[in-house]
């Protein structure tokens, strides 16, 4: 395996992105977007696990425009921290679309490294991130041919390019995997989320994980749940596997 920190650059400024890959031959670039609380090693172990089964994956600081190497402390999580406000700050002023840029960055980054794959792309994220995944997904329908989110955040809402609102522009496969147990995606929503999904003619699907909470896939979260989130990487490198090979 072969990992590095570099600088992706974007329309705002430089984008530090770990990346991870095999050592040899080229491999169908993937893009894990963070959630929150930020960058961090438990997103690092993640995105070598995809690294292990051939996949060129870029874990890109979402949080770059607030400054360089913007990471936060294990108190993050701790409500009412002074990390959890700091975090907040930043996470409440991000949009769509300024992501969308970092996506194409991202993109064209991979089209000039021997070792990505020409060809389609892949993208998931957890929390914060799911609406990008998706809203990816539909901004570029001709080169994201997998997007998948689990337990997304306000998947509908009044945001730009909400994810509801473009679902049918997608051409890619998509997977909404959403916890039984969470506050930012509530079940009424995800009832609503789930008949525009249905509507849009999309051959994916989206999955109810029982008896779960928001969080469940991160090894380190106290909600974490063991069959819960390796069912949750079954499902996302068999949806890689059918898309990008």
């Amino acid at each position: 395996m072969i990992e590095q920190t570099l600088d992706i650059a974007t329309k705002d400024g430089a984008m530090e992105t770990f990346i991870v890959h095999p050592d040899h031959g080229a491999h169908p670039p993937v893009l894990l977007l963070m959630d929150a609380p930020g960058i961090r090693e438990e997103l690092r172990d993640m995105a070598r696990r995809l690294g292990t089964v051939g996949y060129f994956v870029m874990l890109p600081n979402l949080y770059y425009r607030a400054g360089r190497d913007t990471i936060y402390g294990p108190d993050v999580l701790t409500k009412g921290s002074a990390e959890q406000a700091r975090m907040r700050a930043v996470r409440t002023k991000m949009t769509i679309p300024p992501v969308m840029d970092d996506v194409a960055a991202m993109i064209a980054f991979a089209d000039r490294q021997s070792a990505a794959k020409p060809g389609p792309v892949g993208t998931h994220g957890y929390c914060m991130s799911g609406p990008y995944s998706l809203a990816a997904a539909a901004r570029y329908p001709d080169r994201i041919a997998a997007a998948a989110t689990f337990y997304g955040t306000w998947l509908v809402s009044e945001n730009e390019e909400s994810p509801h609102l473009n679902l049918g522009k997608a051409k890619g496969e998509l997977y909404i995997a959403c916890a039984e147990h969470d506050e930012l995606a509530p079940l009424p929503m995800v009832e609503e989320l789930k008949g525009l999904f249905e509507r849009s003619g999309n051959p994916g699907k989206l999955e109810m994980y029982p008896a779960v909470h928001h969080g469940f896939a991160f090894p380190q979260r106290w909600c974490y749940d063991k069959p819960a989130a390796e069912r949750h990487w079954e499902r996302l490198i068999a949806l890689y596997r059918r898309r990008l090979g």
